[in-house]
Protein backbone atom coordinates (compact mmCIF):
# COMPACT_ATOMS: atom_id res chain seq x y z
CA UNK A 1 0.00 0.00 0.00
CA UNK A 2 2.66 2.55 0.64
CA UNK A 3 4.67 1.81 -2.52
CA UNK A 4 0.99 2.63 -4.64
CA UNK A 5 0.57 5.77 -2.25
CA UNK A 6 4.50 6.51 -2.66
CA UNK A 7 3.90 6.36 -6.85
CA UNK A 8 0.67 8.67 -6.65
CA UNK A 9 2.48 10.96 -4.51
CA UNK A 10 5.81 10.84 -7.62
CA UNK A 11 2.74 10.73 -10.16
CA UNK A 12 1.40 14.11 -8.74
CA UNK A 13 4.12 16.05 -8.22
CA UNK A 14 5.75 15.51 -11.50
CA UNK A 15 2.42 14.61 -13.63
CA UNK A 16 2.68 18.22 -15.72
CA UNK A 17 6.13 18.39 -16.64
CA UNK A 18 6.59 14.63 -17.29
CA UNK A 19 3.35 14.23 -19.24
CA UNK A 20 4.47 15.32 -22.52
CA UNK A 21 7.00 12.62 -22.17
CA UNK A 22 5.47 9.79 -20.56
CA UNK A 23 2.31 7.40 -20.92
CA UNK A 24 -0.14 7.31 -17.31
CA UNK A 25 -2.77 5.08 -17.01
CA UNK A 26 -5.81 5.11 -14.95
CA UNK A 27 -8.57 3.10 -13.63
CA UNK A 28 -11.30 4.44 -12.62
CA UNK A 29 -14.20 3.10 -10.25
CA UNK A 30 -17.18 6.08 -10.96
CA UNK A 31 -18.23 8.81 -13.32
CA UNK A 32 -20.84 11.74 -12.83
CA UNK A 33 -22.22 13.86 -14.86
CA UNK A 34 -23.86 17.44 -15.13
CA UNK A 35 -25.13 19.45 -17.99
CA UNK A 36 -26.21 22.74 -18.56
CA UNK A 37 -29.89 23.67 -19.10
CA UNK A 38 -31.76 26.19 -21.45
CA UNK A 39 -31.07 29.38 -18.95
CA UNK A 40 -26.96 28.18 -18.86
CA UNK A 41 -27.04 26.89 -15.51
CA UNK A 42 -25.59 23.90 -14.79
CA UNK A 43 -27.19 20.97 -13.37
CA UNK A 44 -26.49 19.38 -10.01
CA UNK A 45 -24.35 16.27 -10.22
CA UNK A 46 -25.67 12.93 -10.64
CA UNK A 47 -24.86 10.35 -8.37
CA UNK A 48 -21.81 8.33 -9.10
CA UNK A 49 -22.22 5.22 -10.76
CA UNK A 50 -19.83 2.67 -11.65
CA UNK A 51 -17.94 2.84 -13.75
CA UNK A 52 -14.48 0.46 -14.03
CA UNK A 53 -12.52 2.29 -17.12
CA UNK A 54 -9.19 2.50 -17.79
CA UNK A 55 -7.97 6.10 -19.04
CA UNK A 56 -4.73 6.36 -20.93
CA UNK A 57 -3.12 9.62 -21.22
CA UNK A 58 0.25 9.37 -23.84
CA UNK A 59 2.10 12.57 -24.38
CA UNK A 60 3.85 10.98 -26.80
CA UNK A 61 0.84 10.81 -28.64
CA UNK A 62 -1.00 14.08 -27.55
CA UNK A 63 -3.65 11.91 -27.16
CA UNK A 64 -6.27 11.04 -24.13
CA UNK A 65 -8.03 7.90 -24.28
CA UNK A 66 -11.17 6.77 -21.99
CA UNK A 67 -12.17 2.96 -22.67
CA UNK A 68 -15.82 3.29 -21.78
CA UNK A 69 -18.00 0.87 -24.21
CA UNK A 70 -17.87 3.94 -26.67
CA UNK A 71 -14.43 4.04 -27.06
CA UNK A 72 -13.66 8.23 -26.15
CA UNK A 73 -10.19 9.69 -28.41
CA UNK A 74 -9.45 13.32 -27.30
CA UNK A 75 -6.68 14.81 -29.12
CA UNK A 76 -4.27 16.98 -26.92
CA UNK A 77 -4.10 20.39 -28.29
CA UNK A 78 -2.73 22.23 -25.84
CA UNK A 79 -1.01 21.13 -22.04
CA UNK A 80 -2.07 23.55 -19.31
CA UNK A 81 0.09 24.75 -16.60
CA UNK A 82 -0.30 23.07 -14.02
CA UNK A 83 -1.07 24.88 -10.44
CA UNK A 84 -1.30 23.83 -6.88
CA UNK A 85 -3.02 24.94 -4.02
CA UNK A 86 -3.68 24.16 -0.35
CA UNK A 87 -5.93 21.42 -1.23
CA UNK A 88 -5.28 20.60 -5.02
CA UNK A 89 -2.87 19.92 -7.78
CA UNK A 90 -4.60 20.49 -10.84
CA UNK A 91 -3.14 19.61 -14.65
CA UNK A 92 -5.56 20.68 -17.29
CA UNK A 93 -5.45 19.77 -21.05
CA UNK A 94 -7.01 21.46 -23.99
CA UNK A 95 -8.61 18.72 -26.13
CA UNK A 96 -10.92 17.76 -28.74
CA UNK A 97 -12.36 14.68 -29.25
CA UNK A 98 -13.29 12.25 -32.30
CA UNK A 99 -16.16 14.09 -33.51
CA UNK A 100 -13.86 17.43 -33.52
CA UNK A 101 -15.96 18.97 -30.40
CA UNK A 102 -13.95 21.07 -28.16
CA UNK A 103 -13.60 20.43 -25.10
CA UNK A 104 -11.07 20.66 -21.18
CA UNK A 105 -9.75 17.74 -20.10
CA UNK A 106 -8.35 18.41 -15.94
CA UNK A 107 -6.81 16.13 -13.91
CA UNK A 108 -7.46 17.09 -10.06
CA UNK A 109 -5.40 15.56 -6.93
CA UNK A 110 -7.57 16.53 -3.73
CA UNK A 111 -4.52 16.81 -1.40
CA UNK A 112 -6.65 17.01 1.44
CA UNK A 113 -8.20 13.84 0.50
CA UNK A 114 -5.69 11.32 0.54
CA UNK A 115 -4.57 12.10 -3.01
CA UNK A 116 -7.57 11.31 -4.07
CA UNK A 117 -7.46 11.82 -8.03
CA UNK A 118 -10.53 12.78 -9.98
CA UNK A 119 -10.65 12.97 -13.87
CA UNK A 120 -13.12 15.87 -15.36
CA UNK A 121 -14.65 15.95 -19.27
CA UNK A 122 -15.75 19.84 -19.76
CA UNK A 123 -17.72 20.55 -22.51
CA UNK A 124 -19.75 23.42 -23.23
CA UNK A 125 -22.92 21.81 -22.61
CA UNK A 126 -21.70 18.64 -20.48
CA UNK A 127 -19.00 17.49 -17.95
CA UNK A 128 -17.90 14.49 -16.79
CA UNK A 129 -15.75 13.72 -13.62
CA UNK A 130 -14.76 10.27 -13.37
CA UNK A 131 -13.08 8.91 -9.68
CA UNK A 132 -9.60 7.35 -10.40
CA UNK A 133 -8.10 4.15 -8.11
CA UNK A 134 -6.08 5.37 -5.21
Amino acid sequence: MKHIQLFLLLLTMGFASQVTAQTFTLRTSSVSYSEKNQIGKWSKWSDFAKADLIITIDGKKNRIVVNSPTIQVFTIKSYGEKTETDKDVITPFECVDNNGSKCNIIVITRKNEGNRMQFYINYSEVKFVYNIYN
